[in-house]
């Protein structure tokens, strides 16, 4: 088994189990403790954290990826690990401390709008960013060595075991609502600190005086992608901000638990990507075009599988999952799923093509895309929510996803004449709608997790049988191959 394959079943398992940790706080121990308004205003600082995390990282955890295995020698890998550290401590001191309480009035005055408590505990908002713009940086340390595994667990586990923690603790009277904001920002620097720790246990930079040999590239690719990735937190984040802001803070809580739902449909991705990154930028760098469409190609046909098959036990089975978990109001999240979802899947059916254009020389297309998208996304949220409500910012997020993704799909083809498609591609759709129309006229049980058994594994038999019958994934045909060999 290779190390993309190998490491991508571990990131799996991480994020796997993230979100069941994540659907029990979300779906049960926030509403049933804390409430919805809290857990809306919780979710609304965490998202205003991650608008201003780019700022501080300033895209350095991306030229880490990018630029390392183009350094010529050991001594100017380790002055680029450093740069990336010394940085955003600069930014820190210098921009973003003054900024911070040169305007916190007017910061303030726009949080409290409509939600006190966002106000109330705006100092979260900084301290999470910084703690996530660094974390990311050290995490990025692991990927180029392709230790993806401990940092993915990191990223995607550990956060929710600690709102699970956290949120127990609160029930028990352990808690109040200010010392469970505080024990938030704890638990974030203890990831931090924890990750810094492994970081350097695998491998330890000897530190080096000045700045690499190709600093200006790297501040010129720095800036693009901080732009990049402070639009793309824009893209993610605005439509919770948004909601905050433009109607009831209880809707940021319906709305958040339907993308979490919807989210799980980027599972597979987000588990290749962590490692698949750092091999896309060798391949670019030594030119090895033919492994990059294998990458491409491979990356992309898997992740429309399993994607794909995530995509249709999620949505076979909506209305019986919200009257199991019961909560009234967010039942209202149904549509938002549905249409979330979609965006998601096409983003996963392209694969690794993203990373492609980020780690190469056009990577300034992702730029322009993205601060397009990124006003797009202001401009329909804007009109959408006040006119949708709810379903307004999901139909606002898929058309920036559609938008988005295109135009990524039509450079990468023109630059480099690869595609993430082919026929295989195709089957797989028409296997998804044919599994889907199969089940939607299954009659269901009343009870809903009889129903949701019942579809899940009619899913899973029809699904699996036609992807190993028409060969869709040479890997999967592979791994299913060595399973049966284990067992029997």
């Amino acid at each position: 088994m290779g190390i993309v394959a190998r490491q991508s079943i571990f990131n799996l398992i991480s994020i796997g189990f993230g979100i069941l940790l994540g659907a029990l706080s979300t779906l049960y121990l926030y509403p049933a403790y804390l409430g919805e308004a809290f857990q809306g205003t919780v979710i609304a600082l965490l998202a205003y954290s991650n608008l201003i995390q780019p700022f501080i990282s300033s895209g350095l955890q991306h030229a880490v990826i990018k630029f390392y295995s183009q350094c010529e020698s050991q001594a100017e890998r380790d002055r680029l690990l450093w740069f990336s550290v010394c940085v955003p401590a600069l930014l820190i001191v210098v921009v973003l401390l003054p900024m911070f309480l040169r305007y916190q009035g007017v910061f303030l005055d726009y949080l409290t709008r409509t939600n006190a408590a966002l106000g109330r505990y705006a100092y979260m908002i900084v301290f999470i960013a910084v703690a996530t713009a660094y974390f990311e940086v050290f995490y990025n340390w692991l990927r180029v060595q392709l230790q993806s595994v401990f940092g993915n667990f990191l990223k995607e586990f550990y956060p929710r075991l600690l709102m699970v923690i956290l949120l127990v603790c609160y029930a028990l009277g352990f808690l109040n609502t200010d010392q469970f904001i505080f024990w938030i920002i704890i638990g974030y620097y203890l990831r931090l600190l924890i990750v810094m720790a492994y970081s350097f246990w695998t491998y330890t930079p000897r530190f080096q005086f000045g700045v690499p040999k190709a600093w200006k590239a790297i501040v010129r690719y720095s800036l693009t992608i901080f732009l990049s990735g402070t639009a793309a937190s824009f893209i993610l984040d605005i439509d919770k901000s948004m909601l905050s802001n433009l109607i009831a803070v209880e809707n940021v809580a319906y709305y958040a638990v339907a993308l979490f739902i919807a989210a799980v449909v980027e599972m597979p991705g987000r588990a290749m990507t962590q490692i698949i990154s750092p091999l896309v930028a060798k391949a670019l760098h030594s030119g090895a075009y033919d492994y990059l469409n294998k990458l491409l190609q491979e990356s992309a046909i898997n992740m429309l599988i399993i994607s794909g098959f995530v995509f249709l036990i999620i949505n076979s089975n909506l209305t019986s999952f919200y009257q199991m978990v019961n909560l009234a109001g967010y039942e209202a999240g149904i549509g938002v799923v549905v249409v979330v979802s979609v965006g998601k899947l096409f983003t996963m059916s392209m694969g690794c093509l993203n990373h492609i254009l980020t780690n190469s020389k056009h990577y300034i297309y992702v730029f322009w895309f993205t601060v397009g998208a990124a006003v797009l996304a202001v401009l329909l949220n804007m009109y959408c929510i006040q006119r949708y409500g709810l379903m307004g910012a999901a139909y606002a997020t898929l058309a920036v996803t559609v938008l988005h993704n295109s135009a990524k799909l039509i450079v990468v083809a023109r630059l480099f004449r690869l595609q993430p498609y082919n026929l295989k591609s195709l089957y797989t759709l028409l296997l998804l709608f044919g599994v889907y129309g199969v089940v939607y006229f299954v009659p269901s049980p009343a009870a809903p997790f009889l129903s949701i058994l019942l579809h899940s594994f009619l899913i899973s038999v029809l699904f699996g049988i036609g992807v190993l019958y028409f060969k869709l994934s040479d890997a999967i045909e592979k791994m299913y191959r060595q399973l049966l060999k284990r067992l029997f």
